[in-house]
């Protein structure tokens, strides 16, 4: 009996004691007040995002050279994710904007999904195959172009980030426009697949050619890009993909969204269920590592 009692109370020293490592890590990580923080953030929050959820397809793609072709993008967005996270990190325990030592762990792992600043788009379920190669496409032509510009930016750890990306990116683009062609112009069922899935998804592009408070300083610093410029060149390279996949392009205008904003914090209930997954392990157990 006694030995009961004593291990009851070492459990239960023990969960105070991971509780009260938890609750002093999410106090670090309470940045978003701090708008330069924001803008990598931003950026790390979508790759992370988009990586996680390419990855749930490891081991379930319709054949397997594009089951590691996918994979190989997830792993691509975890680590242009990581370069964001590390640099955030670092802009946040210099500037002090912290209530202790921010990592890129306590930054993916320990914020709630209000704290996250990623667009809606890249939270969105997978749904099938041609959803997910159509999210995929939206996105990376998005980040093509924009980090197309931030490789310019007067940071200079932005600029070799976004360089380094743009190659990954670029890579990216070609193999998901080439499913949507394949999957547009291919049989009846392919084709329309990807029209339901631009029923889904297209209503969530809007968003990221709104800039966010945070992207409008990061831009008048030089730091970032004006989001808004982007949409031109976008556009005209997803009509040029859409018609050669025979996917109709005159009603694209009235399929916009106008609800949440990812960005500012306000997102769909899918992100919930991304960070349960995804920080299930550090929330169990703060501080944990391998």
């Amino acid at each position: 009996m006694k030995e009961q009692v004593k291990e009851a109370k070492i459990r239960k020293a023990e969960t105070e004691r991971l509780r009260t490592i938890y609750f002093l890590l999410k106090m670090q990580v309470n940045l978003s007040i701090y708008q330069p923080i924001n803008f990598l953030l931003s950026q790390a929050d979508n790759s992370l995002i988009l990586g996680h959820r390419n990855s749930e397809w490891t081991g379930h793609g319709p054949i397997l050279e594009q089951d590691i072709a996918l994979s190989n993008i997830a792993l691509d967005l975890v680590g242009q994710a990581r370069n964001f996270y590390q640099y955030a990190a670092s802009v946040a325990n210099n500037a002090g904007h912290s209530h202790g030592q921010v990592t890129e762990d306590s930054l993916a792992y320990l914020r709630d999904a209000w704290d996250f600043k990623n667009c809606l788009l890249v939270e969105q379920p997978n749904g099938d195959w041609a959803k997910t190669i159509l999210r995929q496409f939206l996105f990376s032509l998005y980040q093509f172009y924009l980090y197309e510009q931030l490789r310019y930016s007067k940071d200079e750890m932005v600029a070799a980030i976004s360089e380094k990306a743009l190659k990954e990116v670029t890579y990216h683009v070609k193999w998901s426009s080439e499913w949507v062609i394949r999957l547009g112009d291919g049989t009846e069922e392919s084709h329309t697949r990807m029209i339901n899935a631009l029923d889904e998804l297209w209503k969530f592009t809007d968003e990221l050619f709104i800039p966010a408070a945070f992207e409008m300083e990061a831009a008048g610093n030089g730091i970032g890009t004006d989001v808004a410029a982007l949409k031109s060149k976008w556009f005209a390279k997803v009509i040029e993909i859409f018609e050669e996949a025979t996917m109709p392009i005159t009603n694209l205008s009235n399929k916009q969204w106008a609800g949440l904003f990812g960005k500012d914090g306000n997102h769909s209930e899918h992100l919930g269920y991304i960070l349960a997954e995804m920080q299930f392990l550090q929330r169990t157990y703060p501080g944990c590592e391998w």
